[in-house]
């Protein structure tokens, strides 16, 4: 049970760490997350490299520890096709993120729906596996019933979770 609960946490830290990557109109370091930039011969995250700051809500500074790095990371962004043009003043690079239009926000929404149900598949695969580990045990019926009815009761609060996620997420990439 208490594994079972540990797998539906990881699920949704998961969700809540992918739904971080989905821009919406404002800057966020987040954005640079998997990001890499080969730092003497070696793929190394930008937030390893460089200081990331948010000095206004649509204007991110990635200046490196190691001005030598600042090619590199410069040319990391552009490969990453985030839609953001890095801009290299010789000291840092600044990212200036472009207002969202309409349309660009109602794919984000489905973006974000789509990473959802792919957490609620997730828990439903976690509840299968352990509806089939408690079937194994050979467990009293009336108890293997508990067991069954409290996962169920566990999926149906994570699933509540994930709705909620959701809809903050939706509320903020609709905000304009």
């Amino acid at each position: 049970m208490d594994d079972t609960e540990l797998k539906f946490k990881k699920t949704i830290e998961s969700l809540e760490g992918k739904l971080l990557n989905i821009r919406a109109g404002r800057a966020n370091p987040a954005m640079l997350n998997g990001i890499n930039a080969s730092y003497y011969g070696v793929a190394t995250p930008i937030a390893s490299l460089a200081n990331i700051t948010v000095p206004e809500a649509r204007t991110l500074m990635v200046k490196p520890f190691d001005k030598s790095a600042l090619k590199e990371i410069e040319r990391a962004i552009n490969e990453a096709n985030i839609g953001i043009t890095p801009v290299n003043n010789g000291e840092m690079i600044i990212l200036t993120v472009p207002e969202l239009t309409e349309e660009k926000r109602r794919e984000y929404v489905k973006m974000a729906k789509s990473v959802c149900e792919e957490a609620k598949v997730a828990l439903r695969n976690i509840r299968q596996d352990a509806n089939n580990e408690i079937k194994k045990q050979e467990l009293p019926e009336d108890e293997e019933k508990m067991y069954l009815n409290d996962i169920q009761e566990q999926i149906n609060t994570y699933n509540k979770k994930i709705d909620d996620i959701f809809k903050e997420k939706e509320t903020e990439l609709m905000r304009v």
